[in-house]
């Protein structure tokens, strides 16, 4: 099969310094609207991987998410809002970036280049064949993601891939391939934009369902989300309250002394209601 990079395609768009701001706006606006239809079409693949995921997870299992530059920045993301969200340590769902934690916030040069470099650091953090391992790459040709790829399914790790051609080279290093194909990007090749979006979408789609799958939300409630800030104290006392007919103050307290709304909430079932 060809491979066509459609993330290095001309914009659709031209003369971009003569228009107007609103012009802009609306036009890039007009480009993100076509990003949730790109990912609608991929449910299937994502509705795959996570159904290999959750039993993995089950038995021990994590996700490592592998990316370079703004993908790789986006996998941190969603890795770092699992334990705040869902109350899990930060062991079980791991971001990995090109060229460490120096290049979340600046670009590290060659890293994205280094075709083992991403295996090894997997194997610092002792992979095995409990866990999943998702290389995401917009242009599906990082050879960061690749050669980390490739290593882990030699390895008889679950691989999954998200990019944004069809047929890209790191789709045929996956178990799982994910092509999301938003097309040309409004400032040609900034896969920032509608690819980053649309990455965003698909990993949210993924940790999210997981995790509801584990039984870390119960009804539509983050009943294990860490009380880390004020209002997220109010949230959970709230969640206790309505749970438990109890006043604010008292579910608070409750809250408070157990640390998250399930055990707050299943404490006082279980007629040892603390906090007083």
């Amino acid at each position: 099969m060809s491979f066509e990079k459609i993330t290095e395609q001309p914009s659709l768009y031209d003369h971009l310094e003569e228009r107007s701001v609103g012009e802009l706006l609306a036009d890039i606006n007009r480009e993100d609207k076509k990003v949730a239809l790109a990912v609608e079409k991929v449910i299937p693949r994502i509705e795959k991987l996570v159904s290999q995921v959750i039993p993995r997870m089950q038995k021990g299992g994590r996700i490592f998410y592998l990316g370079a530059g703004t993908s790789g920045r986006l996998g941190v993301l969603d890795a770092s809002e699992i334990p705040p969200t869902f109350g899990m340590p930060n062991t079980v769902v791991i971001g990995l970036i090109a060229g460490g934690e120096t290049a979340l916030r600046n670009p590290v040069e060659n890293a994205e280049d280094d075709t083992t470099a991403g295996w090894n650091d997997l194997l610092a953090h002792q992979v095995n064949d409990k866990d999943t391992v998702i290389g995401i790459a917009a242009s599906g040709t990082t050879p960061y993601v690749i050669g980390a790829l490739r290593e882990a399914r030699k390895h008889g790790i679950l691989t999954a891939s998200i990019c944004s051609n069809p047929n890209a080279p790191l789709s045929q290093e996956a178990d799982i391939a994910i092509e999301m194909i938003v097309g040309p990007e409004f400032v040609t090749g900034s896969s920032r934009m509608k690819s980053g979006t649309g990455q965003k979408m698909i990993l949210n789609m993924i940790s999210t369902t997981t995790m509801i799958k584990l039984g870390r939300v119960k009804g539509n409630r983050m009943v294990n989300m860490q009380l880390s800030n004020a209002k997220l104290v109010d949230r959970g006392s709230r969640m206790v309250m309505e749970e438990l007919g109890l006043g604010y103050e008292h579910a608070k307290r409750l809250l408070l002394f157990h640390g998250s709304v399930r055990k707050a909430v299943e404490a006082y079932r279980s007629g040892e209601p603390k906090g007083e």
